[in-house]
């Protein structure tokens, strides 16, 4: 019998979800402090990195969780009964202290250079972890990154589900994780300006928690000043659910009831996320 913790969730599921949200932002992190405290890379380089985190994190968990990596994909699955209600917060928690204890690795392991490129740990490196509206110089409010942020996310749920609906064409060989990570990428590439594509909570709240408490005293606000934590948090996870269900509404129930014969068993994973970034 599967270990279980005290909400009633298998210990392992928990595990799997904090390890694979871990590997996510190791690599996510990772490549922001580069690029914005040692200008080592680009834009691109954050959105390949983002995207290979991705993928590398839905490789650790899925077997065990389902990889969703992404309180929004968790909440958007339990809404349209895919997924027990019961283990949403069980995982979000997991999802969202993977998120924080990488962040905590990499800010340790970038201190010295973080410390170089911005003394003050102000607002000019407050973006390697958490997102800021714009990016934090373009000119957009915290309504226009909510905006973004419910756009984007539905985006990443409406093409995670046709990615891992076996009623469909879903990519064979074990490569959907792989898929997933490219679609992360492409919302980087495209849908990156207007609030840093965070589309998910975990991945954004978990490291700015991590970095409030080791010295980004302005970690809860933007660049205006605005309170604009809970922007990447709700906007998420209105974004998975409407993603979610206009799949369902536009393709998934015009699909046939059953797979093909010839498909291989549906994948143990239901998506992943970003992401940042994803």
């Amino acid at each position: 019998m599967a270990e279980r913790t005290k909400t009633g969730v298998p210990a392992g599921e928990l595990a799997a979800e904090f390890a694979g949200t871990l590997i996510l932002i190791l690599f996510g992190i990772g490549v922001v402090a580069q690029v914005a405290a040692a200008e080592i890379g680009d834009h691109d380089s954050i959105a390949w990195a983002w995207g290979l985190g991705v993928t590398l994190g839905v490789y650790v968990a899925a077997r065990i969780s389902g990889a969703h990596l992404n309180p929004a994909v968790t909440l958007s699955l339990a809404v349209f009964r895919e997924f027990p209600w019961r283990k949403v917060a069980p995982y979000a928690a997991a999802q969202t202290l993977g998120a924080f204890v990488a962040a905590l690795i990499v800010r340790w392991n970038y201190s010295e250079v973080l410390a170089k490129a911005d003394p003050g740990h102000t607002i000019k490196t407050q973006g390697v972890f958490s997102t800021l509206p714009g990016n934090g110089s373009l000119p957009v409010g915290t309504w226009g990154a909510f905006r973004d942020q419910v756009i984007g996310t539905a985006i990443l749920l409406f093409v995670i589900k046709a990615v891992t609906d076996v009623r469909n064409a879903p990519p064979l060989a074990n490569l959907a994780p792989f898929i997933i990570g490219l679609l992360v990428v492409a919302i980087g590439m495209a849908f990156g300006t207007d609030a840093g594509y965070a589309i998910n909570p975990a991945r954004d709240f978990g490291p700015r928690l991590a970095s409030y408490l080791t010295g980004y005293g302005s970690a809860w606000r933007d660049q205006h000043g605005d309170l604009y934590f809970w922007v990447p948090i709700v906007g998420p996870l209105i974004g998975g659910v409407l993603g979610a269900g206009l799949y369902k509404v536009l393709i998934g129930r015009f699909l046939p009831a059953e797979a093909p014969p010839s498909s291989q068993p549906e994948p143990e994973y239901e998506t992943a996320g970003d992401p940042t970034h994803g």
